[in-house]
């Protein structure tokens, strides 16, 4: 066996977020190939469409990781955000291993395992803001950035190898609303030991510039506010603590009381006030007192910024929830970006707002949202501070990552490699080598069952979502002879134009054929029975509709 096929490598894994902007997993793993000790950085989900009919929550496959599960050591969480964190309650029964965040990523941890009953289970380990973990080969330490959450950390990752900065999702805000702005100081330090590799947002690469600080959007929210004689509600994501903070003092300084609605703005002010956030505040109104107020001294706080139905501002729009509504003179700000597929939902819900009279104002209108990611711009800066040896681009679709790739040649990083998800990557000062590619699939939350994505339930449902579905019953004896039926049901299907009775017909008609036709050996046989049937249905209902629904058949026999 060669020395290179035993000596201890460092290998980085990501098993989403490579190749796709939202739920991130990444691996390290250090020491002799196939025999690592393993951290996995990040946890999160991605949020179903409709191309995944009933599927609301998407999460990466922990499979390879969970094989590997007695040599994982730790679960580190660079920040709060669904897509780096959200899978942590749903995921952590495959790999039971502990769990490091900072105090509000923690905080929300908690009530996520609290709600799986699995909080006395997890090991939740608290770190401070620049505090250490250490955790087998890997010596981690974070280092505050800014972004549009509280406690957005880099991990730079001390390995005998070498060091990894880690950055997650980060931004340069010199004057930050909430938090300190970034340690430039210990990046610069980082870069001039030397840094191997840096795992680096892809998010906005392919914008020119810089994202913009939170504070430009403070004042003008404060301007836009004052500017309307009627209700106010502000859709904004949850998460964006920045923002909801940006919204309270926008509705104070015009005399307006501020009422949340949506549970996941009650969670995230929860999380806010545990760290010494919103303590200046007036305290906020329920919907039932915000009902009683005069219009102009409410703001809404709402979640539902890209046309999620279920979430507060659909149901407000569709006249479904209990105590808030809207009505002509009152006006909706979408404080917030349109995420790439979100496009339909959220245009048809500022549309049902608008058909009543309600005036919709998004970010193309008022400068009333800035990204939390960074442009290139600052990009530039991080490379200048960092001065990696390896650039490995993440958190981003195929055409980022390929971008950031080539912005890190032109800062002249000496190597670079645009993952795939599932790839591993062996680091080292000779550069970034594929050395394996690992499984790296998806799983699907569906109602309270996890299932893979390839799985045959979602393939049915979509099917039936096309082209509707055909049950064909029958009754045969011993002798294969029909005795009941066949009787037909329709699900989905338009009333073509010889009606719903003919095409009834049509299709018992050839049930009953393919049974009669049957060989006289096979006339016993349930299966074959079944086969024939389902064939000659299928050949039927073409002709009808245009298109091939889903056909199922029940025979029962009869003795």
């Amino acid at each position: 066996m060669s020395a290179s096929a035993t000596a201890d490598r460092l290998v980085f894994v990501p098993l989403g977020g490579s190749g796709e902007i939202g739920m991130n997993l990444n691996l390290y793993g250090y020491g002799p190939p196939g025999r690592e000790k393993w951290i996995i950085v990040d946890l999160g989900v991605t949020f179903g469409d409709a191309t995944t009919p009933g599927v609301e929550v998407i999460m990466p496959d922990p499979a390879f990781i969970a094989e590997r599960a007695d040599d994982l050591l730790g679960i580190v969480l660079t920040h709060a955000h669904e897509d780096h964190m959200g899978a942590v309650a749903a995921l952590w029964p495959r790999l039971k291993a502990p769990v490091y965040a900072t105090p509000f990523t923690a905080y929300l941890v908690r009530d996520r395992l609290e709600e799986a009953g699995l909080a006395d289970q997890v090991v939740l380990r608290e770190v401070p803001l620049n505090g250490h973990v250490s955790l087998g080969p890997f010596e981690i330490d974070l280092v505050t950035l800014t972004h549009s959450i509280p406690e957005p950390n880099g991990l730079l990752i001390d390995t005998p190898a070498g060091l990894v900065l880690h950055t997650g999702d980060w931004k340069i805000d010199p004057d930050p609303l909430i938090g300190e702005a970034t340690d430039a100081q210990a990046l610069r330090k980082a870069g001039e030991r030397g840094i191997l590799a840096m795992v680096c947002d892809s998010t906005n690469v392919l914008t020119e510039g810089e994202a913009g600080s939170e504070l430009g959007v403070r004042d003008e929210l404060i301007r836009l506010v004052g500017e309307q004689s009627g209700r106010v509600a502000i859709a904004a994501f949850a998460s964006n603590v920045a923002r909801l903070q940006s919204a309270v003092q926008a509705a104070e300084a015009n005399g307006r009381s501020v009422c949340l609605v949506g549970r996941s703005m009650h969670r995230m002010i929860g999380a806010a006030r545990h760290i010494g956030l919103f303590a200046d505040a007036r305290p906020f109104i329920d919907e039932e007192e915000a009902a009683r107020l005069p219009r102009a001294r409410v703001l809404y706080l709402c979640t539902g910024s890209q046309g999620e139905p279920r979430a507060a501002l659909s149901r407000i729009a569709a006249g479904m929830h209990r105590h808030v509504k809207l009505s002509p003179g009152d006006t909706v700000l979408f404080s917030s970006r349109v995420i790439p597929g979100n496009e339909k939902a959220i245009f048809a819900l500022q549309n049902q707002l608008a058909s009543q009279g309600v005036a919709v104002i998004g970010e193309k209108d008022r400068h009333i949202h800035v990204s939390g990611h960074p442009c290139r711009d600052e990009l530039r800066q991080m490379y200048a501070w960092a001065r990696p040896h390896i650039a490995i681009p993440v958190h981003g679709e195929r055409r980022h990552l390929i971008a950031h790739a080539r912005l890190a040649r032109e800062m002249q990083v000496a190597h670079g490699f645009a993952p795939r998800n599932g790839d591993m990557i062996a680091l080292s000062q000779d550069g970034a080598e594929l050395v394996d590619e690992v499984p790296a699939g998806r799983l699907y939350r569906d109602g309270s069952v996890l299932s893979p994505a390839e799985g045959g339930a979602l393939r049915e449902r979509k099917k039936l979502a096309f082209g509707g579905s055909v049950s064909i019953a029958l009754a045969v004896n011993q002798a294969g002879q029909v005795v009941s039926g066949p009787e037909a049901n329709l699900y989905g299907l338009p009333e073509p134009e010889q009606g719903f009775d003919a095409a009834v017909e049509t299709l018992c008609e050839a049930a009953h054929n393919a049974v009669q036709a049957m060989p006289r050996h096979l006339r016993g046989d349930d299966r074959a029975i079944e086969d024939l049937v389902l064939r000659a249905v299928r050949r039927a209902a073409p002709p009808i509709w245009g298109k091939r629904p889903h056909v199922d058949v029940i025979v029962l026999p009869l003795d």
